[in-house]
């Protein structure tokens, strides 16, 4: 079981990105949250981004991020920074937050 908190840098907000990664998540059981970020030039430079947390399987997590990397059709995925975060027993789900 692990935790990996994402940034995910690039054409990533209007493209459905958030609703498209909740299904992949609910569909490898992997909890955490998903939402836009307006707010963070120190990571996403000028432009918006999408920041998560994935926490599930390892396996499953992994291949979370690599699908990520590529993201729906619409998108346009420049970067994908992860780290490593401490496991949390109070995610039970997986939510887009606002």
């Amino acid at each position: 079981m692990k935790k990996i908190h994402v940034y995910i840098i690039g054409k990533v907000t209007g493209v459905f990105f958030r609703s498209w990664t909740k299904e992949q998540a609910d569909g490898r059981g992997i909890h955490g949250w998903i939402r836009n970020v307006y707010d963070r030039p120190e990571i996403f430079g000028k432009d918006d981004g999408v920041e998560a947390v994935f926490q599930g399987e390892d396996e499953k997590v992994d291949q979370l991020i690599q699908l990520i990397r590529i993201g729906p059709p619409l998108a346009g995925v420049e970067d994908v920074r992860a780290e490593v975060e401490d496991v949390d027993t109070s995610l039970t789900q997986f939510e887009i937050l606002k």
